[in-house]
């Protein structure tokens, strides 16, 4: 598939434990993302829990989420086992993530404004999750992103995997899809009960959400 598919992807992310990522896995996501900043309240020590996420079952993509590590760090995640794709949500500069691009990586950029966004093909990546801006804060916020600029850039890149991101929940995602047609959409606190706990119910909401947006 190419980044002009029409059928959208669905990341679940800030997944804890293995019972709500199995739950996202049965709901019908397509990726499962694993926090492992240390600053965030959906941290996961990913090395621990590296065996339960390597036995979870196959051909959903496993997602380690990543901010500003150095590069020891990321290459020591990315070869944990169960672990598919890297995804540096900090302030990583161009040349960090060039020395990951042989491997796949998604690289996250905060949409404050237009200059904020300019020339994503300088991280080496066609992966590009676009998030909410807010001031100290590396996503999982719950603030909707502009969709407005989001649109715009997506027109703007035809030729890269937009994945979109940021105050997504199941009650705007249909309409947020239809807005800016991004390849992928990527929930945590939109779809949680509390104490970052998945809700099974609207995990299965937000999917089908973005299945009746015509995005599936």
């Amino acid at each position: 598939m190419t980044a002009k598919s029409t059928r959208v992807r669905v990341k679940i992310c800030g997944i804890t434990n293995p019972r709500d990522a199995e739950d996202a896995i049965d709901a019908g996501a397509d990726a499962l993302g694993f926090n492992g900043f240390s600053g965030s309240k959906r941290f996961l020590d990913l090395r621990a829990a590296s065996g339960w996420i390597a036995g979870l079952p196959p051909f959903v993509s496993r997602v380690a989420v990543l901010v500003n590590p150095s590069q020891e760090e990321a290459e020591a995640v990315g070869m944990l086992p169960g672990i598919d794709l890297l995804q540096f949500h900090g302030d990583e500069p161009p040349e960090f993530c060039c020395r990951f691009t042989r491997h796949g990586f998604i690289k996250a950029l905060a949409a404050r404004d237009r200059a904020s966004l300019r020339e994503p093909a300088r991280y080496g990546t066609a992966s590009v999750l676009l998030d909410a801006f807010v001031p100290g804060a590396y996503g999982g916020t719950g603030h909707l992103i502009d969709l407005e600029l989001a649109s715009e850039f997506v027109r703007e890149n035809p030729g890269l995997r937009v994945i979109l991101s940021g105050g997504l929940t199941p009650e705007n995602v249909a309409a947020a899809v239809r807005a800016v047609r991004p390849y992928a959409v990527d929930v945590a606190s939109g779809v949680e009960s509390h104490s970052c706990k998945k809700d099974p119910s609207r995990v299965r909401d937000f999917i089908a959400a973005v299945r009746e947006s015509g995005g599936v």
